[in-house]
């Protein structure tokens, strides 16, 4: 009986193994040594899928990876980590099994068919008062839902670059779906970014803390506000905009490598110019076509009348472009009432 149960257990983590990422030590060996690996965790790569997703230059920027060893590391991870060609069938039942959070908003998860998606990036993006930063609140709790309730059954991550984030409003969206507010707190694991690099910094210890547990989302409420300070002027535009490409490509490889959900907020500016009398909202988001490139889902929050906003689909690669309303409430974010 013991027997049987401990195989079970056995099969268990050999399951969970298979669906999660692989740890890096699993490379040890084949003329890759235990120093080796202790330099890649160094420089903040934690999982074989993190060594075959990243380009070889990188790999040689690490202090005491030669050319050779770079070579063998990338080879050796390459045979664990499928990374060439599959069917679309295949590809459509890996499409099937992705977890969806809930908003919180029964039509708001209806526009976005199911939810925020994980292992990609949503970006939330509006003027201010527009329900972002409340939207990740809510998110910070529902991420922490059985999946048949509409949650993804993990922690959650969030990194606050304006100095926004209220644990009061946690307890009262717990409240809301009878969870512990003790627990839902516990579950957060909370960072405050200062400046641009440290933002990015942050990512790094992010992917060492997603190893040790379950994560379900990764916040970043707003990825933009402290490149606005940080560069200014056209000046420095191409070395802003080649920081935050770096930054969000890193936010990218853990959405990949863990399955996490990535919702990042972004800030609007007006356009000045002489476009702007033609067009009926001169808002457009900031950070350029590196900004829109990277994110999967773009949605466009706007005010409503009273507590109500209007969430748009801005671009998404299978969402048709339409809107809902939703309503922002002491309890998080929940639908509109007529």
């Amino acid at each position: 009986m013991q027997a049987a149960e401990a195989s079970a257990v056995g099969a268990m983590e050999v399951e969970e193994e298979a669906c999660g990422p692989l740890m890096i030590n699993k490379l040890e060996g084949n003329g890759i040594s235990a120093n080796d690996i202790k330099k890649l965790e160094e420089a903040g790569y934690h999982t074989v899928e993190s060594v075959a997703y990243t380009p070889k230059k990188q790999l040689l920027a690490i202090k005491g990876i030669s050319e050779a060893k770079a070579d063998k590391i990338q080879a050796e991870a390459a045979k664990l980590v499928p990374m060439g060609f599959t069917t679309a069938t295949e590809f459509h039942q890996r499409r099937a099994e992705i977890i969806q959070v809930t908003t919180g908003s029964k039509e708001l998860d209806k526009l976005l068919q199911g939810g925020i998606e994980t292992g990609s990036i949503t970006e939330l993006f509006g003027e201010f008062r527009t329900g972002k930063t409340q939207l990740c609140h809510t998110l910070a709790v529902t991420c922490q839902l059985p999946i048949d309730r509409g949650g993804g059954e993990g922690k959650c991550l969030y990194i606050d670059t304006e100095g926004t984030f209220r644990p009061e409003r946690l307890l009262a969206v717990a409240e809301r779906y009878g969870l512990s507010g003790d627990d839902v707190l516990d579950n957060i694991a909370y960072a405050r970014a200062y400046n641009s690099d440290h933002q990015s910094q942050l990512l790094l210890q992010a992917s060492a803390m997603m190893v040790e547990s379950r994560y379900a989302l990764l916040i970043v409420d707003s990825a933009t506000a402290l490149y606005r300070t940080d560069y200014s002027g056209r000046g420095e535009l191409a070395s802003r905009q080649m920081h935050l490409a770096r930054f969000l490509r890193s936010l990218l490889r853990l959405a990949d490598e863990f399955g996490v959900a990535v919702v990042i907020t972004n800030q609007v500016v007006a356009q000045v110019d002489g476009a702007a009398m033609f067009t009926s909202d001169p808002k457009k988001p900031i950070g350029g076509h590196i900004m829109a490139h990277a994110s999967t889902t773009r949605l466009y929050l706007r005010k409503g009348r009273g507590e109500t906003r209007i969430c748009k689909i801005y671009d998404s690669p299978c969402l048709p472009e339409s809107e809902a309303m939703f309503a922002i409430a002491d309890s998080g974010v929940t639908d509109a009432k007529d």
